[in-house]
C-alpha cells in the first residue's frame, strides 16, 4: 500500500513565507530557511515553495533563495512559479530541487508540459490547478459555495488573479495526457478558511485521473487532513496555516492519521 504524503507549503512572496484568505489578505508566517529546516526535522514528507506572484510579476523565481532551502533540507522539494521555459527547469533543478510546478505557463502553452515531461521525466512535473466553483446563474450574497458546482470549478492562472474559462476536472485529464506526473490542486473557495478541504472536487479529480492529485487549500485540523485523504481521495495533502503558526505538528499529523489507519510514513 502506498503511503499517504504530508506536504507543507511555502507561499513565498518578497522573500518570505505568507498566508492569506481565498489567496488575498496575505500575513507573513516567517523566513522561508527556518521554515525549511523546521519541517525537515519535523520528519514532513515533501516540501513545496511556491513564489506567488512571479507569474503576474513575469519573473522567474528567485533561485537564490530556492539554492538556500534545498541546502538546508533532506527531503523532496517541488519549486513552483515563474516558470515558462525549459531553462527555467532545468535551472531550479540545478539549484536543488526535485520537482517543478507549472500553472500559468501550462494554461498559455499547454505543449510545454508535454516537452518539460519529454526533457526532465514526468515524475518531475505537477501541474498546479488553483480552482474556483463556478455557477451559470447569477451569483448572490445569500448563496453558499455548495450552490455553485463543482462540474463547472475554473482553472485560474497568475497567482489566483485570472480566470481562464477553463473547466478544472477536463483540464486535470488533459494534463495527465500531455505528461504531467502529479497534479497539485489548490481550491480557491477553500484556501486559507480552515474549514476543510473542497473535498467534492478533489475526489471528482482524484477520481479523473491516474496519477497522484496533492490537495490543497483550506485544512483547520487534523481531520480536514484525513477527510482530504479518504473521502477525497487525494493521495497527499498540503497545508501551510496549521503547520506554520504550530497549531499541529506534522509529527502529530502523522500520528493521528495512523490511529484512524491511514498509511503514513513515520
Amino acid at each position: 500500500m502506498l503511503t499517504k504524503r504530508i506536504i507543507p507549503c511555502l507561499d513565498i512572496k518578497d522573500g518570505r513565507v505568507v498566508k492569506g484568505v481565498n489567496f488575498i489578505n496575505l500575513r507573513d508566517a516567517g523566513d522561508a530557511v527556518e521554515n525549511a529546516r523546521f519541517y525537515d526535522k519535523e520528519g514532513a514528507d515533501e516540501l513545496v515553495f511556491l513564489d506567488i506572484t512571479a507569474s503576474y510579476e513575469k519573473r522567474k523565481t528567485t533561485i537564490e533563495l530556492v539554492k538556500k532551502v534545498a541546502d538546508t533540507i533532506f527531503l523532496p522539494f517541488t519549486v513552483g512559479g515563474g516558470i515558462r521555459a525549459i531553462d527555467d527547469i532545468r535551472n531550479l533543478l540545478a539549484a536543488g530541487c526535485d520537482k517543478v510546478s507549472i500553472n500559468t505557463a501550462a494554461v498559455k502553452e499547454p505543449g510545454f508540459v508535454k516537452r518539460a515531461s519529454s526533457r526532465f521525466g514526468s515524475q518531475c512535473i505537477v501541474v498546479a490547478i488553483d480552482a474556483k466553483r463556478r455557477s451559470l446563474e447569477r451569483s448572490s450574497s445569500s448563496r453558499s459555495r455548495d450552490d455553485f458546482s463543482v462540474e463547472k470549478s475554473e482553472v485560474f492562472i497568475n497567482g489566483g488573479r485570472t480566470p481562464t474559462g477553463i473547466n478544472a476536472i477536463k483540464w486535470a485529464k488533459k494534463m495527465e495526457r500531455f505528461g504531467a506526473g502529479e497534479i497539485l490542486l489548490t481550491s480557491m473557495d477553500y484556501d486559507g478558511t480552515r474549514e476543510g478541504y473542497d473535498i467534492e472536487l478533489t475526489r471528482r479529480i482524484s477520481e479523473s485521473v491516474h496519477i497522484p492529485v496533492i490537495a490543497s487549500g483550506g485544512a483547520g485540523n487534523l481531520e480536514h487532513l484525513y477527510e482530504a485523504l479518504t473521502e477525497g481521495k487525494a493521495d497527499a495533502v498540503l497545508a501551510a496555516s496549521i503547520f506554520h503558526y504550530r497549531e499541529y505538528s506534522v509529527r502529530e499529523a502523522k500520528n493521528y492519521l495512523q490511529k484512524k489507519k491511514v498509511a503514513v510514513r513515520l
